[in-house]
């Protein structure tokens, strides 16, 4: 062992214990996570390619920001009731963001590949087209948004089981998940103004 190595062992040692004594009784603060967010522009133009058109530019906007409010307080494996009298403690999904985040960055890369310009700046049409590619065969049903294997497939689940959608569906302004005062729980719901559908 030369001189030298062990001048910078004795060094390094007392840095370190000097740093552990310094830092005694401070508890480390966890790093802070990045804002949990998708591209905002990609996420309106796959709005705009999977939402229906009948609810319009306004609606689509809603119903992408509801889906932005609900991926913002999504919880990564988090632990799900489970039955009454049940051992096994159901958790739901890892989090789906990175990977969703990659889709809509494919989805721009595609678009620049095959036409020359960004996913958002091509036609409705063409995005359909992408999407449809990415999607592969639809199932039976739409999944949780949560656990859905493609961004587009967990936006337009998201928006299908909201009160907007189920309000359309029906015709009626149900709106579901918000309480009724005992006044009108025997009435019938009010038809949507103009009819929407």
């Amino acid at each position: 062992m030369t001189q030298d190595r062990r001048a910078f062992l004795k060094h390094s040692a007392a840095a370190l214990s000097a740093a552990s004594l310094g830092a005694e009784g401070v508890s480390a603060a966890p790093p802070i996570a990045p804002p949990r967010a998708l591209d905002s522009l990609l996420l309106r133009a796959v709005g705009d390619a999977v939402l229906p058109e009948a609810i319009g530019p306004d609606g689509r906007e809603t119903a992408v920001g509801a889906f932005e409010l609900w991926l913002s307080g999504f919880q990564p494996v988090a632990e799900l009731r489970h039955p009454y009298g049940g051992s096994a403690i159901p958790y739901g999904p890892p989090d789906p963001e990175p990977g969703w985040a990659a889709q809509l960055e494919a989805l721009d890369l595609l678009a620049e590949a095959r036409w020359g310009s960004p996913f958002a700046a091509v036609s409705v049409e063409r995005r359909r087209e992408l999407l449809g590619e990415q999607i592969g065969v639809p199932s039976d049903g739409f999944p949780a948004p949560g656990r859905a294997q493609h961004v587009a497939v967990a936006l337009m689940a998201h928006y299908f089981t909201s009160a907007d959608a189920v309000d359309r569906c029906y015709g009626v302004r149900i709106t579901k998940l918000e309480c009724r005062s005992i006044d009108d729980v025997g009435e019938r719901p009010t038809p949507l103004a103009g009819g929407q559908r």
